[in-house]
């Protein structure tokens, strides 16, 4: 079984959880661009932040035999701090152009504030320049009407649907997105948002089409195996391992495919990697020798 891990914040994980990764089947992973848990007073932060993530972080994934690819944005959290947001939507346009960068994101709304919906409309229109997807985070709070009012932006700019990721979904907002033709993601997380068996119930009640399952792992408590684990759980309950497979893997690699940028057959195998290498002089084995 391969899996891409569609939405996973490594910047805040450790290098044993690329390796237990690797070992459950994990041979690609989607980095979005995201909140540090703590707000970021200026821009110099997040080019540091976004660097890492197209550098180091692709580097440190290799190192376990895992590819690595990101999306950028400003996240809605600091799309309301006038500190930071204009000045990271003057950076935004070039980190787009980058190769490892499969879509912008995360954008969206969380407050819901007048100002997140101007932000998600500016970097909506940056998508549409630079024809890239969009991984849209929807509210933990009054989450349905936060989906509605994501959907009818996106009609209104005439967003194309299918290039469209509407994440952190559950039961009460399937029906809107259906409906609409864009994508739907599902963070599978170990006490909040979506459990392994909400998600089994889901899949045998309206299939497997245009959805995506995810960990959105961080730094907060969470569990960077849950793709897996619900993987489990789907074949304990009988789900096809065709309908899995598409669930885990041809979904996410045919959406984010889309740039042009994701090559689903060189995901076929890992990339290689030899752990003498360094990045900027720095290696994962911090001194050890390598064994491979």
């Amino acid at each position: 079984m391969k899996i891409f891990e569609p939405h996973i914040h490594m910047f805040s994980r450790i290098t044993d959880d690329y390796e237990k990764l690797a070992l459950a089947g994990v041979r690609a992973v989607l980095e979005p661009a995201f909140w540090l848990g703590q707000n970021r007073t200026h821009v110099g932060t997040f080019i540091d932040y976004f660097d890492t993530i197209l550098g180091w972080e692709r580097f440190r994934a290799q190192q376990f035999g895992i590819h690595h690819y990101c999306t950028m944005g400003l996240n809605p959290r600091e799309a309301n701090d006038d500190r930071v947001n204009d000045a990271v939507m003057e950076i935004l346009p070039r980190y787009l152009e980058k190769d490892s960068v499969v879509g912008v994101g995360e954008i969206g709304l969380d407050d819901q504030t007048e100002k997140e919906e101007r932000y998600l409309i500016a970097q909506l229109e940056l998508g549409l320049r630079h024809e890239l997807p969009v991984l849209v985070h929807t509210p933990h709070r009054d989450k349905k009407r936060g989906f509605a009012r994501c959907i009818a932006i996106l009609q209104d700019m005439a967003y194309p649907m299918e290039r469209v990721l509407l994440d952190h979904g559950n039961e009460e907002t399937i029906q809107i997105t259906r409906e609409v033709g864009c994508y739907q993601g599902f963070s599978i997380y170990p006490f909040t948002k979506m459990d392994e068996n909400r998600m089994v119930a889901i899949v045998q009640e309206f299939g497997v089409e245009r959805m995506v399952i995810n960990s959105a792992a961080d730094w907060g408590v969470s569990d960077p195996l849950m793709v897996p684990k619900t993987i489990v759980k789907l074949r304990q309950a009988g789900v096809a391992e065709h309908a899995i497979q598409q669930l885990v893997w041809d979904n996410p690699v045919g959406f984010f495919a889309q740039t042009g940028r994701l090559d689903a057959a060189e995901l076929s195998q890992p990339p290689g990697f030899d752990r003498r290498e360094t990045f900027d002089g720095n290696s994962v084995l911090r001194g050890q020798d390598p064994t491979r």
